[in-house]
């Protein structure tokens, strides 16, 4: 039933993951300061911190979840966004009535601001700037670029991109980052101003100026959600637009242009050279040529460099041969740059010398990681497609053993089920390279094996578990073997769960603390499976004995209902 609220209770299961969602029930009680808007829901769920949440309905009928715990911020569905959901959901039959009441104070708002004069509307905004100084700010730079003052509108413009009120020791984080491009893009608003009033010669040297000024700390930001990186593309485009209409010197935009991309302060606008082929005209391309062709030759394994004389190579249709001489005075390590040039030439049509390179990208490797991904994907694509499945399993096989990864086990699993050898031979032989290279290690506590994980992604939990028995895993394999096992396994499972919360006992901590709970919460589950509720509740009786001065800790256990 999908109520009024355009979501479901296995909405939220299916947003958040079973294990998320059974955390997110233990938090209903923590959930305050809930309103209801017309699209949006926020709250406040007290955790290990206090965490903001708003949950958003799209006009798709899809629902979005934003927190600001770590796992929120890392873009999930987490915990606290479950339980603002239910609590919302628990309540549905008012939402409707909610969501009125907001409307009603929007347009009770509205229909105010209406109505008040212009006298009473200035001394209102007067008012609220003299209380905040960044609305000031932003009004003031309208104003100038109104006006006639390019130094104003330069010197806000710059005060905008500043990083420094947001950043803590010297560095802006995922949490500051959105108030920081917020106010950040702003400026790129100003400059489509100052070109539309007339002064897009100003705007271009202000442009300059303010691309540069991003580039220089956009390595200082963590952009996880390209916000930032939306406003230099922002900048970008302005100053496009600002030469566009201003048309200065072609050489001299030239000269700014290829310095801008060599210089290492492209990372965040992604300018094309080319975008401004009218804006340069032949004189401005002519100097440009000039530029990046002298760059390359002097430092031809430069990043920058190489990429823009393909740019230049590309535009004005040079050879497929010109590109791989490009590529080939700076091959990487790893393969990558064989796969760029296999690449090129399976385009113009010459599969077997793409093939080649592949090939010899393999056999050049001296990554200690291993060949690039995709450049092993390349040549199983192209043996698959001309029926080498063998060679495909064999190459897969190699890997395995030079690198003995997840990945390469899983990739063999594939390569090998499709020619029906998996169960045959190779899968035994897989699960002897991880076993060697994990050599059992008694009391280990970190760095389990590759075979653990190989075994589990297999789906065989009883053999797992007797690798992990034999010394193959570590604290994070053990519980996640675990949680797989419970519902089969539950007796086993417990072994894990209290193995792992009696060190506990002597640890301190918001973090503990809420380790603690999760896994008292697993154990309760396998005791309730194994019918022994009765022993768990004697076993917390007396946990709780023994930690009752940990009082964050006790205040989680009443949350949880432990």
């Amino acid at each position: 039933m999908a109520h009024a609220l355009g979501f479901t209770d296995e909405d939220l299961r299916r947003l958040a993951g079973s294990r998320s969602y059974e955390r997110g029930l233990g938090y209903l009680s923590a959930v305050s300061r809930l309103e209801i808007e017309e699209t949006a829901i926020t709250a406040t769920v007290d955790g290990t911190d206090a965490y903001e949440v708003e949950l958003t309905e799209r006009e798709d009928g899809g629902l979005t979840g934003w927190c600001d715990c770590p796992y929120g911020q890392e873009g999930n569905f987490c915990k606290h966004c479950v339980a603002v959901g239910l609590v919302v959901l628990g309540q549905a039959a008012s939402v409707p009535r909610q969501r009125a009441s907001a409307a009603r104070r929007t347009k009770v708002l509205t229909a105010w601001l209406e109505s008040r004069t212009r006298e009473e509307l200035l001394a209102l905004l007067c008012e609220h700037l003299a209380d905040d100084r960044d609305l000031r700010h932003r009004l003031e730079l309208r104003a100038a670029t109104a006006g006639e003052d390019s130094g104003i509108v330069r010197e806000r413009i710059l005060s905008l991109l500043d990083t420094r009120p947001f950043a803590r020791y010297g560095y802006v984080e995922y949490a500051d980052a959105h108030a920081y491009g917020q106010q950040a893009s702003e400026a790129a608003t100003a400059l489509r101003a100052l070109t539309t009033s007339g002064r897009a010669a100003d705007a271009v040297e202000v442009a300059r100026e303010a691309l540069a000024t991003l580039g220089r700390t956009y390595g200082e930001i963590d952009d996880s959600d390209g916000l930032v990186g939306e406003v230099a593309a922002g900048l970008a485009e302005a100053h496009l637009e600002a030469c566009r209409t201003a048309r200065p010197d072609p050489v001299g935009t030239a000269d700014w242009l290829v310095n801008h991309l060599l210089d290492g302060l492209n990372d965040a606008t992604d300018i094309d050279l080319f975008d401004y082929h009218e804006v340069l005209g032949e004189p401005g391309l002519a100097r440009a040529r000039e530029l990046v062709v002298a760059a390359w030759r002097a430092k031809p394994k430069g990043w920058a460099e190489k990429y823009l004389m393909e740019r230049l190579l590309k535009a004005d249709g040079g050879s497929v041969d010109a590109l791989v001489a490009v590529h080939a005075a700076d091959l990487a390590p790893n393969g990558h740059t064989h796969l760029v040039i296999a690449k090129e030439l399976a385009t113009a049509g010459r599969p077997a010398e793409a093939l080649e390179w592949a090939e010899r990208g393999l056999r050049e490797t001296e990554s200690e990681w291993g060949p690039d991904g995709e450049l092993v994907a390349f040549v199983c694509e192209r043996y698959a497609r001309s029926g080498r499945l063998a060679d495909v399993v064999t190459l897969r096989r190699d890997l395995l053993r030079a690198r003995p990864t997840l990945a390469a086990y899983q990739e063999l699993r594939t390569a090998a089920r499709t020619v029906g050898t998996w169960q045959a031979s190779e899968r035994k032989s897989a699960r002897e390279v991880l076993r060697a290279v994990g050599t059992p290690k008694t009391g280990r506590w970190y760095d389990g094996s590759v075979l653990v994980d190989a075994l589990m992604d297999d789906g065989a939990f009883d053999t797992a578990w007797q690798a992990a028995v034999d010394g193959y895993a570590d604290q994070r394999q053990w519980l996640a073997l675990a949680d797989r096992i419970r519902d089969r396994r539950p007796a086993d499972a417990l072994t894990v769960y209290l193995r792992w919360i009696e060190p506990m006992r002597k640890q301190t901590g918001d973090a503990t603390y809420e380790r603690m709970t999760e896994l008292l919460l697993s154990a309760r589950a396998c005791h309730r499976t194994l019918g022994t509720e009765a022993k768990f509740s004697t076993y917390l009786t007396s946990l709780r004995a023994d930690q009752k001065r940990k009082r964050k800790l006790m205040a989680m256990l009443d949350q949880h209902g432990l």
